[in-house]
């Protein structure tokens, strides 16, 4: 009896996969700077591969025994409470890291820099860029990820107001197909590009926002399939989804992002 639990916290067991964490993201952050430092004798990326697969082993282990957790009863409604917090504080942090690359767009568009310096003789974009045409392949982008958050909307609503599995399952393998497909147009329209990511900042800002919103794009597609792997084997309820509800806030975030991004690069930064 002097041990029972008598609280609605969750404890957790000495776990290894923080300071494993810290160490990969050190080694990975290292190797990616002597692989693009023009000082460093050798620009082999090897110890930046070795740091990306430590930091993707603790995720699975990590992210395994977060799963576990939840399947065990410890995830209280006191403990999602706090999950929900950290996830949203999660979403704000990639706010601000996207709202840096529209900061940088935004500044060189309205004050064009040119190449001795003086505003008035610059343009935007830049001389010789041939932008694409927002209402070709970025409109059918668009529709796709709207029309993917719209799946997972779904998925979500027929699960927590339906307790419907079937329904769940199939609105994830849409939302899933549509977001794969996503990433096949963006990488077919990366290979058509009229300009480059070096030599011009136009192109510096134009792959760094939508190449890091496409990798966000991926890791989500993911994330949703993490879900659908763990509808399969009777996970969820709706109750207790706290999983399956950050990947949810996450392709939202994600579907907003673009948005953004289609409404200021393609179409009035072009």
């Amino acid at each position: 009896m002097a041990h029972e639990k008598n609280h609605d916290y969750h404890i957790l067991n000495p776990s290894w996969w923080p300071f494993l964490g810290a160490v990969s993201g050190f080694v990975m952050l290292y190797g990616a700077v002597l692989m693009i430092s023009p000082q460093a004798e050798s620009n082999q990326p090897w110890m930046f591969l070795i740091g990306l697969v430590g930091v993707l082993y603790v995720m699975f282990g990590w992210w395994s025994d977060t799963i576990a957790e939840n399947q065990a009863g410890d995830h209280t409604p006191v403990v999602r409470i706090g999950l929900r917090y950290g996830f949203i504080m999660f979403i704000m942090s990639e706010v601000m890291f996207f709202s840096a690359w529209f900061w940088s767009f935004f500044k060189h568009a309205m004050y064009p820099m040119g190449p001795m310096s003086p505003i008035k003789d610059a343009v935007w974009p830049p001389v010789g860029i041939e932008t694409f045409d927002p209402w070709h392949l970025p409109l059918i982008n668009t529709l796709i990820l709207l029309c993917s958050g719209a799946a997972a909307t779904w998925a979500h609503h027929a699960l927590v107001h339906e307790n419907n599995r079937s329904d769940m399952k199939w609105g994830l393998i849409i939302a899933i197909a549509l977001g794969a497909l996503f990433t096949v147009f963006q990488a077919y329209e990366y290979s058509h590009a009229a300009f480059g990511f070096s030599g011009n900042i136009y192109g510096a800002n134009f792959f760094m926002a939508t190449g890091f919103h496409g990798a966000h794009v991926l890791i989500g597609t993911i994330f949703l399939f993490v879900c659908l792997m763990r509808v399969l084997r009777g996970h969820f309820t709706p109750d207790n989804h706290i999983g399956f509800e950050a990947a949810a806030w996450y392709w939202h975030f994600v579907d907003v992002v673009w948005l953004f991004l289609f409404a200021a690069v393609y179409i009035w930064g072009g």
